[in-house]
Parts: C-alpha cells; structure tokens; sequence
C-alpha cells in the first residue's frame, strides 16, 4: 500500500475511534437508536416500534445526535463548518 492509503486508513481509524468514544458519551437509549439507524440501517419505523416511540421521537434523538456529533468533530477539526 502507498503512503497516502496507510495515512487514510490511519485518519478513518481515528475518526472512527472518535465517533465511538462520543456515542458512548450519549444516553443508552439515543447511542443504541443512532447505532441501529447508521450502523444496522433499521428504518425510523422499525426503531420506533423496538424502543416503544413515536416516529416523530425517535426522529427528534437522531436530529440532535446527529447535531452534537457535527459540533464534535466541527471541534476537532474533521468537518468544516459551513
């Protein structure tokens, strides 16, 4: 591999090593409807009937995680702000 793939793969580890420490950061119940919505690709619908929500809740959990992991990695340099 080039140098320039080992430098990617380093900086997507790393990012992905932050995204992981700030859902655990969150509460139990937004990091495991974040992770089974981007991670295990569940519908909005399926979320809400597993966790017991409203649609319209869970889609209010994944606005504002979305929202503050923005702000982090805003922070950290990984995302330009707009």
């Amino acid at each position: 591999p080039d140098r320039a793939s080992v430098g990617e793969a380093r900086d997507a580890e790393e990012l992905s090593r932050r995204i992981s420490a700030f859902l655990w950061e969150q509460k139990e119940e937004g990091r495991r409807i974040f992770v089974r919505r981007y991670f295990y690709c569940e519908s909005v619908e399926e979320l809400a009937e597993h966790f017991g929500l409203s649609q319209s809740k869970v889609k209010s959990i994944l606005f504002r995680l979305r929202n503050k992991l923005r702000i982090r990695l805003e922070s950290e340099g990984y995302l330009y702000e707009k």
